[in-house]
Order: C-alpha cells, then structure tokens, then sequence
C-alpha cells in the first residue's frame, strides 16, 4: 500500500512547499487587488512562464550543441583524436598499467558507443518526460488549490482544536508556518550560492581554455539539484565535462592539458571535477550547514545527522524533507514541553 500511496504523498509535500514559497506574495497582491484568484494567477502565470523559457532555451542550446558534436564525430578527426589520446594515456601511466588500455581502434569503438548510448539516454529520458509532466501539473493544481483556499483550511483545523488549547494551537501552526517558510528562503539562498559558485568556477576555466559553453545553464541546474544536499554540485559535473570533451575534440592544447602542470588532465576533466568538488565542499562545510541550519534554528551537526538519517531512510527525497520535518518535529516537542510543564495552568 505504501509504494501506491508514497507519489500522492509526495506530490501534497511539493504543493505545501510551493504554497509556503508564494503564500506570502498572493497575500500582498490580495490585499491590494481584492480578488485571491488574480494573485495566485499572477504569481504562477510568472512563475511557469520562466521555467517554460528556461527549459526551452536549455534544450534549444543542447540540441545545437549535440547536433554539432555529431557532425564532428563523422569526421576523422574525431579517430585520429582518440587515438592521441589513447596513446598520451599509454605513455603517462607505467608499463604494466598501460598494457591494460586497449588499442586505439578499439579505444575509438567504446567511446562512439558510450557517446551514443549517452545520447539515447538523454532522448529517453526526455520520451518518458510524459509521468514527469503529469506529476508537475497535479503538483499546480494542488498548489492553486491551497493557495486560493489556505486561510479557509487553516480555519477549518482551528475549529478542531479544544478551546483549552486554542492559543497553544495558534501558536503551533505559526510555529510551524515559520519554520518552512524560514528553511525554504534558506534552501532558496543555498541554491542560488551553489549556482554562483558554479558558473564562477566554470568561466574561470573558461579563462584557462577549458571551452565550456551553457556555462549559465549548467551553473542554475546544479543550483537546482542543490536542494537535494550533497549531491547538487555533482550533477552540474556530468553536463560540464561532456561538453568540454564535446567542444575541445581536435583541439592538441586541450588533449595535453595538465591539471597544476602535473596531473594530466585531457578536456580539462580533472579540473572540472576539482572545481564542483570545492564548490560541494564549500556548501557542505558552510553554506548548507550555516544558512539552512540557522534558519530552522538547529546546529549545523544537527542538520547534518539529519540529512544522513533522511538519506539512509528515503534517499534523496528524504534529503529534501528532512531538515524541515526536523524542524517541524523540534516545534512540536517545544510546545508538548511547555504544556507537560504547564498542565496545572491550562
């Protein structure tokens, strides 16, 4: 039963936390416009306007560099190469080490495979965007429902709670509105560091000759992916070094680039990989742990317990709703504190 139910209770969690992310605004625009529905037609309108863009110019841009990556792997170029690189490998590594390379012919099979199973991985992946679409409208549809009818929901648990324990219940729900609100524009901050960070990094190595391009892209999914802690900067990783090998492929100063001079690093892969771990290590050490942490009001070891408990339990979805459900719990426990203690008042 669980697994049947488990995509119904997510999609409700995403629709609370989107309510809690334009709640505020929908509120503003309500009280100046008279009328709940414009607002929470304004702020969504805006709001799927700029996703649609973004992921239009995004495939747009992918498409063409594909497109152009494939003409490029029809010339002989392309093989001659790998067969450099495959040699430059065999050179830097020790005897018994380099006996384990294949040949250069075969170096030139395995990779027009693996590149052509990446790229019927990604056309998958965008065929079966069809369940993918169809959780995202659901998710709008709750969300446009709890925005236009919130403080009628919120009325109606009021009407639940003892009159004993009214005050106590009002101030959970704020409590508890609060938190959410406080981690969410903490997450919101985090992403958007992460994000900085990466497109810093990657036209810094722009500078270096790396040649990387969808650089804005690149940087604003890794930001994204960041509100699944720990693993954000590491999918922004993937897209980057694809498309430095995409782009750097005839280019002699990138086949031979070293990392420091020292480590060799061909389509400077080493480097990007190098940049996005110092980029995850700073959100790790700081950013998550300060910024997210402060605003749920735990301990940055306490956030990161958490994160790992979540993790262990759910996945990356229990990464997501950890720290909230922490805070959520740690106001709970705070106020049946305050009535154990205050029993004899109430």
């Amino acid at each position: 039963m669980l697994p049947f139910f488990t995509p119904i209770i997510s999609m409700l969690v995403f629709s609370f936390l989107f309510t809690t992310i334009f709640l505020h605004t929908v509120d503003y625009i309500e009280g100046h416009t008279k009328s709940r529905p414009l607002g929470v037609t304004l702020i969504l309108g805006v709001s799927i306007t700029s996703i649609i863009l973004f992921i239009n110019s995004f495939i747009s841009n992918l498409g063409l560099q594909i497109k152009a990556f494939t003409k490029k792997m029809q010339k002989d170029d392309f093989a001659i190469n790998l067969e450099n690189l495959s040699l430059q490998i065999k050179e830097s590594l020790p005897e018994f080490f380099s006996d384990l390379v294949p040949e250069s012919d075969k170096v030139i099979l395995i990779a027009k495979n693996f590149l052509i199973n990446i790229f019927q991985s990604i056309l998958a992946l965008l065929g079966s965007a069809g369940s993918f679409f169809f959780i995202s409208f659901m998710v709008l549809i709750f969300t446009i429902i709890l925005l236009i009818e919130y403080h009628d929901f919120k009325r109606s648990l009021v009407r639940f709670i003892p009159n004993k324990y009214l005050e106590i219940g009002l101030r959970t729900i704020y409590n508890i509105e609060q938190q959410i609100s406080k981690y969410l524009r903490g997450q919101i901050l985090a992403a958007s560091s992460v994000a900085v960070l990466s497109i810093i990094g990657l036209f810094i190595l722009n500078e270096f000759g790396a040649n990387i391009t969808l650089v804005i892209f690149i940087g604003i999914i890794a930001g994204l992916a960041n509100l699944i802690p720990m693993i954000g900067p590491f999918i922004g990783m993937i897209p980057a070094i694809l498309i430095a090998i995409m782009n750097n492929i005839g280019n002699e100063l990138a086949l031979t680039h070293s990392l420091f001079g020292i480590i060799p690093s061909p389509f400077y892969t080493f480097d990007i990989i190098l940049m996005f771990i110092i980029v995850q290590q700073i959100d790790n050490n700081f950013i998550t742990p300060l910024v997210v942490g402060e605003s749920v009001g735990l301990h940055p070891m306490a956030v990161m317990i958490v994160l790992l408990i979540g993790g262990t339990l759910i996945g990356p979805l229990g990464m997501l709703f950890a720290i909230p459900a922490a805070g959520v719990l740690k106001v709970l426990l705070k106020e049946i504190i305050f009535i154990t203690k205050n029993s004899h008042l109430l």
